[in-house]
């Protein structure tokens, strides 16, 4: 698409539309977090683009133009959900606290944020499905989750060298039993609240499974 095409298909808009020339930045992030929430409750195939158009402040022309097509649309919409996570856990600030409570932490803050982050655990769910068809690359999605490796790594090595982790484990280990648990938390929440009720996911529910993360986490590392 052309510059004066991009200008034409602004222009048609209304005038709080036309705004948003100004802001390429804000366009962009708004369309990324409507398609976000009309990918995680339809998938890829069940969403339409004039719907996500329709939801957001722009036109479906410059929809096409940031992100090409419905599936690189959906594809930058998994990057950045993996984004923001990590993001997330990057300002955890666990530099300073002693080994089995930075794990702790972390463990705790995951199960927490993916409670929090429920559109995330559905695109990975829809994602799995697809057998990570639409998946960025592997190096581009290893670098962006390499710094939750190796947040890990330095809290194991820490509690190796402090004498309280037992040797033999690796922290893309540890990152897969931490979501593991968390995940199940939010992937499974409909089919299990449907057989055994809704205790679980209540506030004090919720605070008691948290706590049990944590507690397994450190009880798989410790010494």
């Amino acid at each position: 698409m052309s510059k004066a095409e991009i200008s034409e298909a602004v222009d048609h808009e209304d005038v709080p539309r036309r705004s948003w020339k100004q802001d390429p930045d804000g366009v962009r992030a708004n369309i990324l977090q409507v398609a976000r929430e009309a990918f995680a409750q339809k998938g890829l195939s069940g969403t339409r683009i004039d719907e996500i158009a329709a939801r957001t402040s722009t036109s479906k022309r410059m929809i096409y133009y940031y992100f090409g097509d419905k599936e690189g649309l959906y594809l930058e919409v998994l990057a950045d959900a993996y984004r923001r996570t990590r993001e997330a856990e990057d300002a955890l600030e666990l530099e300073g606290l002693q080994p089995e409570e930075a794990l702790r932490k972390i463990a705790e803050f995951t199960f927490d944020n993916h409670r929090r982050s429920q559109d995330f655990i559905r695109l990975v769910m829809i994602e799995n499905v697809h057998e990570a068809r639409h998946m960025p690359g592997s190096v581009e999605m290893s670098g962006e989750n390499s710094s939750a490796i190796r947040m890990l790594e330095d809290i194991y090595a820490r509690g190796l060298e402090a004498g309280i982790f037992r040797p033999g484990l690796s922290a893309v280990e540890l990152h897969w039993h931490i979501s593991a648990l968390s995940y199940f938390n939010v992937s499974n929440r409909a089919t299990f609240s449907h057989i055994f009720g809704d205790e679980l996911f209540s506030e004090e529910g919720q605070n008691t499974l948290r706590r049990h993360v944590g507690d397994m986490i450190l009880r798989l590392v410790l010494v």
